[in-house]
């Protein structure tokens, strides 16, 4: 596809024509789930096309912070009856002995993937879990399809609408017809790279280290610094944080929740040292996540030593006494724009801007950009302002995630330094006031 078959013009919001439209969602995450929770609420008709050959996505194993729009998006669209957030009363920050150096109250939710995929299919499609009962269908809302194996390899305008095509892993080839097609596959988006084929994915120098471990596996130390609290410890080159998370099935009963760490390092690009981290146990180069499970064990054990070295004693416990841990090296990618093919084509979430996880707004992200399409569709709000506010968001929180990746991991900063940027990034996104340069379309 060109460049200039690529122009955006602008859709009309659905409600002012008075009709029923057809959303295909590429991406069966959490971006491609909140958007057909959204559209589907409206009454209009959404089929998720997810590539994973598997019919639910596997646990990830990894931790969220529930910021503001997140906690909206389910407070509009969730109907199960459960708590979907652990709750911190405080963030703090350690030195290299364990000690508590700043302390801030502040409240803040923290859940987890699992949970929160789980109750996202059991609201969009109906999936049966332990996570929660399936809400019964409410009367007016669309038709929620959701077909895994769908590997999308290209797109074409056809009619008024546009035509996705597809691949299965058998080698099957279909399409799927519809009115919109949202991209919500993701940072390395296979809509995005078919539109903007110049817009590319880079590794920001460092990467992730992650894993759980239960609440009542942990030292009395590590619980009484991870325990409703939000825990941080810096040094150069380094950077780790911790939190409560539900535990198994989404529980937040004490003692069977998870402390989830996010433990930021350096590899230098082509270095041995990434090699070595991001090739599995069987020998295969990952090139973003080695996921839950399949670890090179000699290679994490080399991170359990320098953890012992670098970091405070209750970081370093937690780090060497997860039993899944896996790796994701930061990102970077943005698009130019989140519409094309007059408004048939639209980009949400991490297909649109990939944030650090600095930031803590990926998830944030994608629930703000499907909510307010939503609101956009139904005629709530005008093109420009949509257009304004989901772009502005996405480039002005890209910029941050990069500043914050670049003077933790880059920059020998004093603490308060650190505290700051934290604070800042914690700035409601409706507080937000974005740069002009953030919004020029």
């Amino acid at each position: 596809m060109s460049k200039a078959m690529a122009i955006s013009t602008a859709l009309s919001p659905a409600e002012s024509q008075g009709r029923k439209l057809h959303f295909v969602i590429v991406g069966g995450s959490l971006g491609g789930l909140a958007a057909g929770l959204a559209l589907k609420a409206l009454g209009h008709d959404t089929t998720i096309l997810e590539r994973n050959p598997a019919p639910l996505l596997q646990d990830q194993g990894a931790g969220i912070v529930a910021g503001g729009d997140t906690l909206e998006l389910f407070k509009r669209y969730n109907r199960c009856d459960r708590p979907i957030a652990v709750s911190s009363a405080r963030r703090q920050y350690l030195d290299k002995a364990g000690n508590i150096v700043h302390r801030e109250e502040m409240v803040q939710n923290m859940t987890s993937w699992d949970l929160t995929y789980y109750l996202m299919r059991a609201n969009y499609d109906g999936i049966a879990s332990p996570y929660c009962e399936v809400p019964a269908p409410v009367p007016g809302h669309g038709k929620a399809t959701h077909l895994h194996d769908r590997q999308v390899t290209g797109f074409d305008e056809e009619g008024d609408g546009i035509r996705v095509r597809w691949k299965t892993s058998a080698g099957e080839e279909g399409s799927t017809y519809g009115d919109v097609l949202v991209g919500a596959d993701g940072p390395s988006s296979t809509v995005r790279r078919i539109l903007e084929p110049s817009v590319e994915r880079k590794y920001a120098g460092y990467c992730a280290l992650r894993g759980t471990l239960i609440e009542s596996e942990a030292s009395a130390a590590a619980r009484d610094a991870f325990t409703n609290r939000f825990t941080f410890f810096h040094a150069p080159g380094v950077q780790i944080l911790a939190y409560l998370i539900p535990g198994k099935d989404g529980t937040v009963k004490p003692g069977e929740r998870l402390i989830n760490f996010v433990y930021y390092t350096n590899f230098a690009p082509g270095s041995p040292e990434l090699e070595e981290i991001m090739t599995d146990r069987d020998g295969r180069r990952r090139q973003i996540t080695v996921p839950p499970g399949v670890i090179n064990e000699a290679a994490w054990e080399k991170q359990r030593v320098l953890a012992r070295e670098r970091l405070p004693p209750q970081f370093a416990e937690i780090v060497c006494g997860t039993k899944r841990p896996f790796v994701q090296a930061v990102t970077d990618v943005l698009t130019p724009n989140n519409e094309y093919l007059g408004g048939k084509v639209v980009l949400i979430g991490d297909a649109l801007a990939g944030f650090r996880p600095h930031t803590v707004a990926s998830t944030s992200q994608a629930a703000f950009d499907a909510m307010l399409y939503a609101d956009y569709i139904a005629g709530r709000v005008s093109r420009e302002e949509w257009k304004r506010q989901t772009v502005g968001f996405a480039r002005y929180i890209h910029k941050r995630g990069v500043d914050m990746g670049v003077r933790s991991q880059h920059q020998d900063l004093p603490l308060r330094e650190h505290i700051e940027d934290r604070n800042r990034a914690s700035v409601p996104r409706e507080q937000e006031v974005y740069p002009e340069w953030a919004t020029v379309i």
